[in-house]
């Protein structure tokens, strides 16, 4: 392939529409770091990067850059919460108390564990306000989330749980596994297929991030006040970002701390690798079943939210976004993953035996294409 600065990479014969879209990514959408890696039949057919990681130094981005990735590792946690499933470790149809107990005081006792992963539970805010130390800390979220009362019915309506999902989730997996959720993923993932990927970053790898940079056209009010209290977890953090375009999680406290709902730090690879794993012979046999890629891909949530602005199209499986032809229309039917705030995206499609990872650093404007342009480019080569 034929190279332009400022993208490198490579790309095998017949996806040379996606490099083209990549690289007009940064002539017409403003892209200022990214790559992308697109695995078919468990092999690399896309590969490519390019551009900044950090304006303020100049360091460039290399095939190996991670950056934050944010609701990205929503969709990391689904796959962890599978394997569990998979192994007679987890029941979604089971009660949260059958796994932590505390979680069923005030009203929800009886939440079964899938609604944590459908953002059905009523619980995206919580009442108590909290510092960043303590959110960091862990344990007092899920003193909180023990003390919460649901926001309503479990399983009558649904609400983006922004950064409550990755304590309810994942406090589920560190009581099954016994260990937190970013060593589990370690562990059972990221070691054994070599991912430059991590819910928890270790300190040795701290300035390899990219430098993340806020919206130009960052929102100044929110829709109401339970998604002003879940996207900043009660004031805890700035988002998208502060008064001065700082985005909160560039934070190497909260970088290393592992927030499991938004704070995965990963290279394109890692998440391209990780997908396709799921659904074909990366690392020997595909890590999910065809009956937990059928379960994974049913729509369990969409249409208007009980908080927030008006529908927005999205379509919510069990841990994982689908394709919702309006906003991510990602391959087919068969596609499950997750984006993340500011414009990254990661997904699988069996169908397609496809993994997509696509990270940046630029956060994206309000109708950002970046991520969309790309999967529509990839569709019309496997077509």
């Amino acid at each position: 392939m034929p190279t332009t600065a400022p993208v490198h990479g490579d790309v095998a014969d017949g996806f040379g529409p996606v490099a083209d879209v990549f690289r007009d990514n940064f002539a017409t959408r403003g892209e200022i770091g990214a790559g992308l890696v697109v695995y078919v039949d468990g092999r690399p057919v896309v590969d490519l990067y390019g551009g900044i990681a950090d304006p303020a130094t100049g360091r460039p981005w290399t095939r190996d850059t991670p950056a934050v990735v944010f609701s990205c590792t929503k969709g990391i946690l689904a796959v962890c919460a599978y394997l569990l499933v998979q192994a007679d470790e987890l029941d979604l149809a089971a009660p949260v108390t059958r796994y932590w107990p505390e979680f069923g005081a005030n009203g929800k006792a009886d939440i079964p564990l899938r609604l944590l992963f459908t953002h059905q539970a009523g619980l995206p805010a919580l009442d108590r306000d909290l510092s960043r130390e303590q959110v960091i800390a862990w344990d007092p979220v899920i003193a909180a989330i023990e003390e919460q009362r649901p926001l309503w019915e479990p399983g009558t309506a649904y609400t983006y749980h922004a950064l409550t999902y990755g304590w309810l989730v994942g406090e589920v997996i560190r009581r099954v596994a016994g260990v937190p959720a970013g060593e589990y993923f370690r562990r059972t993932l990221a070691d054994p297929l070599g991912l430059r990927t991590w819910i928890g970053l270790p300190e040795r790898e701290r300035d390899t991030v990219a430098w993340t940079l806020a919206p130009p056209d960052a929102p100044t009010t929110y829709p109401d006040l339970v998604v002003e209290r879940s996207l900043t977890m009660g004031g805890a953090f700035d988002f998208p970002a502060d008064a001065a375009g700082l985005v909160s999680f560039n934070d190497p406290a909260i970088q290393a701390a592992g927030i499991p709902g938004a704070g995965g730090v990963s290279s394109a690879e890692g998440l391209a690798r990780l997908y396709a794993a799921c659904v074909s012979p990366v690392a020997g046999a595909p890590l999910l079943s065809t009956a937990s890629i059928d379960d994974a891909v049913v729509v369990r949530s969409q249409g208007q939210q009980r908080y927030g602005g008006p529908d927005a199209g999205q379509r919510w499986g069990t841990g994982f976004l689908l394709r919702s032809p309006r906003v991510r229309p990602m391959l087919s039917d068969r596609s499950f993953g997750h984006d993340g705030a500011g414009g990254h995206l990661a997904f699988a499609d069996d169908r397609h035996r496809v993994g997509f990872g696509y990270v940046v650093n630029q956060m994206g404007v309000a109708e950002d294409d970046r991520a969309n342009r790309l999967t529509a480019a990839l569709r019309s080569c496997l077509d």
